[in-house]
């Protein structure tokens, strides 16, 4: 265990985690940017393409056809990471969860104040009337899922070219500004205006636990080379 991080944590009173893609990779999710990730596979259409509005506009179905092969993973679990910060926030340790994961683990394992920032898989929206549709009407649908009105359902996630919710962000930047210990995992923070979140924070416990270099390395007051997984099961 990372003695300095967990005495950290023991006494820290409003604890934010920041996280991304690398958070789900060890609950069987794929990091987009890792070497063996999303976006190093070979397509018709490079990734960011296919997840942009315009594309989703103009070919629907080529963009379903990708979204539920390779975005959607209805059987994944929380792992111990999900887990601790549910617990931390049950102990009011954690004030709150800002993530770039669209998978709803955190939620999954307990965790009630979670900003959101790119939406999740687990929302869906007709674009015509508004009703809700959950995942399971995605996945068992085929081609261009359709509302009982007649308008095309849009996964409740921000793609490329459209903005971030204003009161997610909000809730978001407040979290981190009022932070006495903020933790970023699992993020290259190189997704912005996401990453830029960050600079909110004041404090001088800024964790970051990522197997790779980031550029706000030289920011870190405590930087941790290991799986985010196998860190916070040791943490108290």
């Amino acid at each position: 265990m990372n003695e300095t991080l967990a005495g950290w944590i023991r006494e820290s009173k409003r604890i934010v985690f920041f996280g991304g893609a690398g958070v789900s990779t060890e609950s069987g999710i794929p990091d987009f940017r890792s070497v063996d990730g999303l976006y190093n596979q070979q397509y018709d259409y490079p990734p960011e393409t296919i997840l942009s509005h315009t594309f989703f506009m103009r070919r629907p179905e080529e963009f379903f056809r990708f979204y539920r092969n390779k975005m959607l993973f209805p059987n994944a679990q929380p792992n111990a990471a999900h887990l601790k910060l549910a617990q931390w926030e049950a102990e009011g340790k954690l004030s709150g969860v800002v993530t770039q994961n669209i998978d709803g683990l955190h939620q999954k394992a307990g965790s009630k104040r979670v900003f959101e920032l790119h939406g999740s898989v687990l929302r869906n929206y007709c674009m015509r009337c508004g009703k809700f549709y959950g995942l399971e009407h995605i996945m068992n649908t085929t081609g261009v899922p359709k509302c009982e009105c007649g308008g095309t359902i849009k996964p409740d996630v921000v793609l490329y070219e459209e903005s971030l919710n204003d009161e997610v962000v909000g809730g978001a930047c407040e979290a981190i500004e009022g932070a006495d210990m903020l933790i970023i995992g699992g993020t290259s923070l190189s997704v912005y205006p996401a990453a830029g979140f960050i600079d909110l924070y004041r404090g001088h416990r800024l964790v970051l636990v990522n197997m790779s270099a980031t550029p706000r390395d030289g920011r870190a007051d405590l930087i941790v080379r290991e799986p985010i997984g196998k860190v916070f099961a040791e943490l108290p």
